[in-house]
């Protein structure tokens, strides 16, 4: 991989590209994670991995192995077939050295808790799985059971309490991994610091949405460029949100 923003770097390796995670104030940074084609579309039939490839897997892994935990909405858990975090034993004595549980817990958003219970997301984490719920969920008692439960809300999620439980679990940086309505949700209350980008080359068309998807803001969210890399024709493009 190279880097063409700030500086010529090549090669360069991503966990030193994106190190430096985000942080804010008054609860954990929040740097999101995302995949688009070159027309915006986030899917190919559903799934963001149809768009992805070996140089946006390496960036992928290299971000999950800098944060503290990963939130991510359950539909996207679902569509994508999530599966516990996992790292290599070396990129694991990394974290344990920075202080960090050996892979990030994985932070599902829910309001019903209606999961797949017996999948390998819950039978074979080796970091317990984390619930955000509501308090009228009606599956508290079974989440408990295979995961650790996170009340952020009575009929809707407000993701500020949920990042404030999650910092109380030692969360410094968490990493968003979409989808579309839960990364607009995070927009819209103020609580993204970062934007990592993969513009895949290619073409899609059709309906799917993009990166964001709600309503509109009441004013644009400014961006600055931190990075710039590239490898087989992606580009990988770091923002940083202008407060």
């Amino acid at each position: 991989m190279r880097q063409l923003f700030p500086v010529v770097r090549d090669p360069v390796d991503p966990a030193d590209v994106y190190a430096d995670v985000p942080i804010a104030a008054d609860r954990p940074g929040v740097r999101l994670n995302m995949i688009a084609s070159a027309d915006g579309a986030t899917a190919v039939n559903g799934r963001s991995g149809a768009l992805g490839g070996a140089a946006d897997r390496i960036v992928f892994i290299a971000l999950r192995s800098l944060a503290d935990m990963i939130l991510v909405a359950a539909g996207t858990a679902r569509t994508e077939a999530y599966g516990p975090a996992r790292l290599s034993e070396s990129v694991q004595a990394e974290r344990w050295q920075r202080g960090q549980t050996p892979v990030p817990a994985i932070a599902v958003v829910t309001r019903t808790a209606a999961l797949d219970w017996d999948s390998p997301f819950f039978t074979e984490a080796t970091v317990r799985p984390i619930v955000v719920t509501v308090s009228t969920s009606p599956n508290q008692s079974r989440a408990s059971e295979v995961a650790d439960v996170v009340i952020a809300g009575d009929d809707d999620v407000d993701l500020r309490r949920a990042l404030d439980a999650l910092a109380e679990r030692g969360a410094r940086s968490v990493l968003a991994e979409g989808g579309p309505s839960l990364n607009a949700q995070l927009a819209g209350a103020g609580l993204l610091d970062e934007l990592c980008l993969t513009l895949a080359p290619s073409l899609v068309g059709g309906d799917a949405k993009r990166i964001v998807s709600g309503p509109a803001f009441g004013a644009r969210h400014e961006l600055r460029l931190i990075s710039v890399c590239e490898e087989d024709d992606f580009l990988f493009l770091r923002y940083g949100f202008r407060r």
